[in-house]
């Protein structure tokens, strides 16, 4: 039986707890036919066949990145997309393929910075996820990718300040520290007393680093 017929979307639901589901057995019992089936799907006329099937795709992430790994290239073909849905979803896939090998969305940095720049909030959220996971990796990702992860926390909204400097914090090495507190540092001038409570404690942590 196709896998396709436990979608919310198939089985009349407006609710995501199908989809949820059906990403947990897969990820448990490593399904990858069903997995291969689902990624083929992202691209069905059907716009609702295509928001279940990113949406199981990356909640199976959430499980077990490995599994979704081998998909990198058509979450990155979701960054391009006109459905708002798959670029989103494809964003919050890459951010989780990238626990598993940063190796592959290293090679897709510019597709995720692009998107990142004009997309939505969850979409700029997973970037920076992506990113960060991925600058983690080793130091000749750190090096490419942290003076772009600076540059966002120089200039993002204030209020997104205090999440996405804790998001960049594992990112964090002894090279980056001293201007990654300065950047933050500054920023606070920006924040409510909420948000520099958050950040002080980032500050408080890199410092230990």
């Amino acid at each position: 039986m196709s896998v396709l017929n436990r979608l919310a979307s198939s089985l009349g639901r407006r609710d995501e707890v199908p989809n949820q589901e059906l990403a947990r057995d897969l990820a448990v019992k490593k399904e990858k036919t069903g997995i291969r089936e689902i990624a083929e799907n992202l691209w069905n006329k059907d716009k609702n066949i295509q928001a279940d099937c990113i949406k199981v795709l990356y909640e199976i992430g959430y499980h077990e990145p490995k599994l979704i790994a081998e998909y990198t290239e058509n979450f990155v073909r979701c960054l391009k997309s006109k459905n708002n849905r798959l670029v989103w979803g494809g964003m919050t896939a890459l951010a989780e393929v990238a626990k598993a090998n940063p190796d592959a969305i290293f090679k897709h940095l510019g597709e995720i910075q692009k998107a990142k720049e004009t997309g939505s909030v969850i979409t700029v959220d997973n970037a920076i996820s992506a990113l960060v996971h991925t600058a983690a990796a080793n130091d000749k990702y750190n090096k490419d990718i942290f003076p772009y992860l600076l540059k966002h926390l120089s200039t993002c909204r204030p209020k997104e300040v205090p999440q996405h400097s804790e998001k960049t914090l594992p990112a964090v090495n002894a090279g980056y520290k001293v201007e990654f507190v300065k950047v933050l540092e500054k920023r606070m001038e920006d924040l409510s007393d909420s948000g520099i409570s958050r950040v002080k404690k980032v500050i408080r942590q890199a410092d230990k680093m």
